[in-house]
């Protein structure tokens, strides 16, 4: 396979941002490669083919360019955060503020997972993260005696739940910082060890 072009890379680019910005303003269903073209500034959809193999082809690139995104922005703080328990508040509280930095690209990726069901593997993988994040941190002693798995699936899909109505809701950064805070404290109180109270 040959080597993309700067100007080549570019306009892939400009197609997979207009794309994303399709997707989240009309949805996944009119995302047609006609309006998308239309939103890039492009004069026809022969461009889009010319870059993309196909629909599936350009949805992949936008959920790989989104994930790239949305992982500057919480990756450093998670990183910065010692323990499992920090890990797990730092996460929360990153994807919940992500909303008001990427509003975009969240909405879009919100509907990509809904509609598009080649997305079902990274779904499945980000649980068994989180599966495997609360068995080691229980073994550490920083969780209390819950079911790794299924603690995962609650944690997963209420944070889902959270994201997906604050996004919806184009809610204000200060308001979406304090939801994160107390999304997180919650959480935090659900996993503590007994012996904790049930304190954060």
């Amino acid at each position: 396979m040959r080597a993309r072009t700067f100007t080549e890379s570019g306009r892939r680019a400009q197609i997979v941002r207009a794309a994303i910005e399709v997707i989240a303003e009309a949805g996944y269903a009119k995302a047609s490669f006609s309006r998308i073209a239309k939103h890039a500034g492009l004069s026809s959809t022969g461009m889009i083919s010319y870059h993309f193999a196909g629909k599936d082809d350009l949805l992949a690139a936008c959920v790989t360019e989104i994930e790239e995104i949305t992982g500057a922005f919480m990756q450093p703080r998670i990183d910065a955060a010692v323990g499992h328990v920090a890990q797990l508040r730092a996460f929360v509280e990153a994807n919940v503020e992500l909303v008001g930095e990427h509003p975009a690209e969240i909405r879009a990726l919100i509907d990509l997972v809904k509609n598009a069901g080649s997305q079902s593997a990274g779904v499945n993988g980000r649980l068994a993260l989180f599966e495997e994040h609360f068995r080691t941190g229980q073994a550490a002693g920083a969780f209390g005696p819950l079911d790794p798995r299924t603690t995962a699936l609650a944690f997963t899909s209420g944070l889902d739940a959270v994201v997906a109505t604050a996004a919806a809701a184009g809610l204000e950064p200060t308001e979406l910082t304090r939801i994160g805070r107390e999304l997180a404290d919650l959480y935090v109180r659900a996993t503590a060890p007994e012996s904790a109270g049930g304190s954060a």
